[in-house]
């Protein structure tokens, strides 16, 4: 197997069998290529909730999950060929390179993914913070799915628009990343809209979800927002702990 690059926190698997372990060791055995549909990639979402369903603290992610959480959505990006973040996501959390760890780059290259994920956006309005690092960094490609007619800014990374005119469509937008890009698997980070939406349209086959031990209060966004049809019964693939901070991988959404 490869190296797996860089420190990595310990964690306490729960399920299906008990045992301590890695970040890195649990998420190199993820291979979800060979898991691609015929007519869309294989797409996982990821996402941190506070114990009181809250999914943003002062409209960002970050302050919900520990240093622990970010390994595992770094590290979930490593394994992958597409993210995908809403536009209220990007101007939010102002991405930067997906991965920007250059041994985590090499990692990819090694387990026979390229260089960076590609990046996705999904931005009816092409209204996206052009100066943040995702766009300045050069690093990568990105690609945005938009209804609006405007022309981006020139920018050092890559950038292609694909156009839906009369606002995006998730299952075409897949679709277009399989066959026009050789998607195959994507990681999807929110916001709770664009989960909701993908969840809806039976778009999303896994949910990996963080719970922190956190209270929040107040009112805020859920990990998937929108009027949801029905219930899925989904399946429990894994649970890991550490320091009361717990790590489950649903499976059997779509």
């Amino acid at each position: 197997m490869n190296r797996i690059p860089g420190e990595t926190h310990p964690v306490r698997r729960l399920l299906p069998d008990e045992g301590e372990t890695t970040v890195a060791e649990q998420l190199a055995e993820l291979e979800l290529k060979e898991l691609a549909h015929p007519d869309r990639p294989y797409l996982i979402l990821n996402f941190a909730t506070t114990l009181d369903g809250r999914a943003a603290i002062n409209g960002r992610s970050g302050p919900i999950g520990s240093a622990t959480d970010t390994e595992m959505l770094q590290r979930l990006r490593t394994r992958v060929d597409a993210v995908m973040i809403g536009a209220g996501t990007m101007r939010a959390e102002r991405y930067g390179r997906m991965v920007s760890d250059p041994a985590l780059r090499a990692y990819r290259e090694r387990t026979l993914l390229t260089h960076d994920p590609l990046a996705v956006i999904v931005s009816n309005r092409l209204e996206l913070p052009w100066d943040a690092g995702l766009f300045t960094n050069g690093g990568g490609r990105v690609v945005v799915f938009t209804a609006s007619d405007q022309e981006p800014p020139e920018t050092a990374t890559p950038v292609t628009i694909v156009r839906h005119p009369e606002g995006v469509e998730l299952d075409r937008a897949l679709e277009w990343l399989l066959t026009e890009r050789g998607i195959k698997s994507v990681l999807c980070e929110g916001g709770p809209t664009l989960h909701g939406r993908l969840r809806e349209g039976g778009l999303a086959d896994e949910l990996f979800l963080t719970f922190a031990p956190k209270i929040a209060g107040g009112e805020g966004p859920r990990v998937l927002e929108g009027a949801l049809p029905d219930v899925d019964q989904v399946e429990l693939a894994w649970l890991l702990e550490s320091e009361g901070e717990l790590f489950a991988r649903y499976r059997g959404m779509a």
